[in-house]
Formats: structure tokens, C-alpha cells, sequence
């Protein structure tokens, strides 16, 4: 029995992710763009740009020149690739075998597993509708072989589901570009007039070889099954779980210690052996009256140190309420990352500078939560708003230094706030401002520092900010969105410097 392949095509994979996070964009136009060659180069449009003829190549500038309302984004490659594995690791629940085709793609080996779901047509519209409801815009088709399934979920009219044996059929009445081909070979079928897959799928192997090189026919005989495909499947993430059940319920908090401390130093001791850390963990508790109960810690770096790790979870054990008694405890690393041999050194050594901030973190995440500890980073932006973000880890690097030559406010909104001025002439400083109900007078001022957008994302007027101080010594950082002349500018209020 001949192997059975689906292969599912995200359309908008990059876009559709955009919008999942800001549900805002869905119905709005809106490019992702990435540096090319000096010039800023559409990667990703959305399905109204691309209605209005916007495609990945066009450069950011002609766009905004024809909709000068399109919201451009930097695209993110790597998160893209991140989400197509998490999908991948998703659909391990259809498959055994599913693998990754980058950038839009992913290849389930589906041989023995539609009969689960009643047969190939309802296990094909399972996924695409799970798919869809989630978001995503996706195309899906099985055949024989990978090949003919990519190219009919890409090129495909009809018939999403091709007969085994039928991979001749299928492909003969789509263009070239089905068989996954190279630009220059394309370019060369369409000087010779070949349209469509059936023009030349019956030439003899020594004469397409002469003509178009030995990978156009590697493409068309995997299509055709004359000879395999090979695929990497996705390896689905380890679980980090160990399980303690008890003889007798355990009611005590230093039961429940005990508990703890046994499972961490099982899952501290897999952490060594491969060379891995916690950086979050659950501990949970299955009482005799049919509840869980459980708490949570996070960690600022991978540890796998059991008296640092049972110090941050002994601080929420009171949390725990064992009402009759807990008959099984559980501990899973629910994120769990590598450790450096110089991180792991720092727990044996004197100096340990790193691993104190991290500890001292640690401590103070579990008393007031994980949230409401920031680490910020450069961003190499121009916009005082965009040019720092907001990290998690300690071990991140930056990309670019703190920009030191001209002073900035210690406390920085995270958006401009607008505020009623008086202002003498066009450049001067306001001579007073109203700030939330208050009449802030200033005696001192400093400016203006002109600040301009990148100019592939220049939608609006520049910034002209200054540093001003009131009476009592307070001073803040204002600017004006606009010039007079033109409109009225507007004011707003964007830090406090302390």
C-alpha cells in the first residue's frame, strides 16, 4: 500500500501571526518589510494589500506612496519559524511523522491515520477547520508523494484530495512552478512555452536533463513517486515531569516539603545529565477529594540548583491547602533552557555576582510576582518609545549601546501623553503646560532636540522636545508633534527626569 502525505500551505503565515497578536490589524492593511539592498523590501502583505496589487519584492517606499495609510512592521523571521514549529509540534496529534517545510509549510506522513477520523476527507477538514478557526488561512492536500500534494495545495483549482496512483493527472494541468523549480529554470520553460506540467512531463529523462539541468528532474520524479523524498520529522519537546505518589495522604506542610525536595532533586538530577535548567516550574498536588491545588515559580536564568529552586517554591507552599490530605504530588518544568558551564560554575565558585542579582530576583518575584520585574534593552529606533524593549532573561544580550550623548529621562512613558500649552513664538518652550488637571509654570527650558522617524516608516511630522522645570524643580521632557505654519501643532508630555 503506497504511502499517503498531506501537506498543509499557511498563506499568510507572517501576517496571520501579526494579526493574533494585535487583532486590531485583521481587518486593516498592513506589510511587514526587512532591509534588502539598501532599500526597505516588502516580505509579507496582508489579504487586502494584496487585493490592492501589494506583493512580497515592492519596495516600502512605492507602497506608501500609492496607501499612505498601510502600517508597516519589521518583519520577524525567526519568530515565524518558531510558530511554524510550534504549529508542527500542534499537529503531532494527527501524525506521528510531521515535518517542517520553511517558510510556510508543514508535511504530515499521514499513512494509517485517516481511518481514525472516518476517512481522508473529514480528517482533512478536522485540521483546516481547527486551522482556520484559529486564524490562519491555510490550503491543504493529500497525494502519494509530497511533491504532488504541494503542488496542488499551491496551484490546486479543485480537488484537494488526488487518488493514489493519479499524480500524472494532477500535475499535468498546473503550471511549471508546481514542481517546486528554480527562477532560472522557470525563466527557461517560459522562452520554450511550457505553460503546464503536461507539455513536457512525458520527454524523455536524457533530453529535460539536457535542457534543464538533473534538478528539474529530481523534482519531477519525486513528484511522480519514481523516486523518494526524504523528511525530518519534528521531534516534540521533552516533558519535564516527575511524579511522587504518597502511601497516606499528606496533610503537613513539612510533608509537603519533603515532597518537594524529592521531586527536585529527580528533575535537577535530569537537568545535569543534559546539560538543561528551570525557568518555570509547577508544582501540583491531587487531593483525595478529587481537587488540584498547585503554585508556580520563575526563575531569571535556567536553574537547576535544588536549594535555590526549593527556596523559591517553600515560599508559596502555605498556598497549598490539602484540605484531607494531597495523594499525589507532581513537579513539571513547564520552560526549560540550556545552561552555560560558566553559569553553572558561578554556584561553586566565591564570585558570584550574576547568580546573586539572579537569586535576589528570584526572591523578589516570588513575594510580588514575575510581572512586576523589568529588564530593558536598546533598540536601535528612533522614536524614544520604540528604542527600548522590554526582555525577561539575564543572559540577552543587546544589539546595539545606550545612547548616552544627549540626556534622557530616568522615567519614560509608555506613550506620549498630550498636554494644553501656552507658548510665547513658534520655537520657544511653553512658558506653562496643563498636566492632568494641574498648571504646571516653568522657569527653565532647554531645546528644542529634533527627532525624526526612520524614514521607510515616516508617516507624520517630526518631534521638537524639550527639557523644562517648574517651580518647585521638577523637570520634564515635552516635545511638539508639528510645526506652526502648516496646522496647529500638537504637545505632548514624555518623561519626568528625576
Amino acid at each position: 500500500m503506497p504511502r499517503r502525505y498531506l501537506y498543509i500551505w499557511f498563506r499568510y503565515l507572517a501576517t496571520d501571526r501579526m494579526a493574533k497578536i494585535s487583532p486590531g490589524l485583521r481587518d486593516k492593511p498592513f506589510l511587514l518589510y526587512a532591509p534588502e539592498h539598501g532599500r526597505m523590501v516588502v516580505k509579507a502583505s496582508s489579504r487586502s494589500l494584496e487585493r490592492d496589487g501589494v506583493s512580497p519584492g515592492m519596495v516600502v517606499a512605492d507602497v506608501r506612496a500609492i496607501l499612505p495609510s498601510v502600517e508597516v512592521f519589521p518583519d520577524d523571521p525567526v519568530a515565524e519559524e518558531k510558530l511554524l514549529r510550534n504549529l508542527g509540534e500542534w499537529c503531532l496529534r494527527y501524525s506521528p511523522v510531521v515535518a517542517i517545510d520553511s517558510p510556510d509549510g508543514l508535511i504530515l506522513d499521514i499513512s494509517g491515520c485517516p481511518h481514525l477520523w472516518g476517512g481522508e476527507l473529514p480528517y482533512l477538514q478536522s485540521i483546516t477547520a481547527r486551522f482556520r478557526k484559529g486564524g490562519y488561512d491555510v490550503r491543504a492536500a493529500i497525494a502519494d508523494t509530497v511533491g504532488t500534494a504541494w503542488a496542488v495545495a499551491h496551484y490546486g483549482k479543485a480537488e484537494m484530495i488526488i487518488e493514489s496512483g493519479n499524480q500524472t493527472e494532477a500535475l499535468s494541468q498546473l503550471p511549471p512552478a508546481a514542481l517546486r523549480l528554480d527562477t532560472g529554470t522557470l525563466q527557461r520553460m517560459e522562452k520554450l512555452g511550457f505553460r503546464q506540467i503536461g507539455q513536457f512531463i512525458g520527454i524523455p529523462r536524457q533530453n529535460l536533463r539536457r535542457r534543464f539541468g538533473e534538478a528539474m528532474l529530481v523534482r519531477q520524479e519525486q513528484a511522480l513517486g519514481i523516486m523518494p523524498e526524504p523528511l525530518t520529522p519534528v521531534q516534540p519537546a521533552p516533558v519535564y515531569l516527575e511524579r511522587l505518589p504518597c502511601l497516606e495522604p499528606i496533610r503537613t506542610a513539612s510533608g509537603i516539603g519533603i515532597a518537594l525536595k524529592r521531586l527536585l532533586e529527580a528533575l535537577c538530577s535530569r537537568f545535569f545529565s543534559e546539560g538543561k535548567g528551570m525557568r518555570t516550574g509547577v508544582f501540583k498536588g491531587y487531593r483525595v477529594d478529587g481537587e488540584t491545588v498547585q503554585i508556580s515559580v520563575g526563575t531569571n536564568r535556567a536553574s537547576r540548583n535544588v536549594a535555590h529552586l526549593f527556596k523559591l517554591f517553600e515560599l508559596k507552599v502555605p498556598e497549598l491547602e490539602p484540605a484531607l490530605g494531597i495523594e499525589l504530588f507532581t513537579l513539571e518544568a513547564t520552560l526549560v533552557e540550556d545552561v552555560s558551564e560558566t553559569q553553572e560554575a558561578l554556584w561553586s565558585t566565591a564570585t558570584r555576582d550574576q547568580a546573586a542579582v539572579s537569586e535576589l530576583l528570584d526572591n523578589i518575584a516570588g513575594k510580588v510576582g514575575v510581572q512586576s520585574i523589568c529588564r530593558y534593552l536598546p533598540q536601535e529606533y528612533h522614536w524614544p518609545e520604540s528604542s527600548v524593549k522590554e526582555v525577561r532573561s539575564l543572559d540577552e544580550q543587546p544589539e546595539t549601546e545606550w545612547r548616552t550623548d544627549r540626556p534622557r529621562p530616568i522615567h519614560l512613558l509608555p506613550e506620549p501623553e498630550p498636554v494644553e500649552v501656552m507658548v510665547v513664538l513658534p520655537d520657544y518652550p511653553p512658558m506653562h503646560f496643563r498636566y492632568k488637571g494641574e498648571v504646571v509654570r516653568v522657569v527653565r527650558a532647554d531645546g528644542p532636540e529634533r527627532i525624526e522617524q526612520e524614514w521607510w516608516l515616516q508617516s507624520g511630522p517630526p518631534r521638537d522636545y524639550y527639557r523644562v522645570e517648574d517651580e518647585r524643580g521638577a523637570r520634564y521632557w515635552l516635545f511638539r508633534l508639528g510645526l506652526y505654519g502648516s496646522r496647529k501643532p500638537q504637545w505632548f508630555l514624555h518623561g519626568f527626569f528625576v
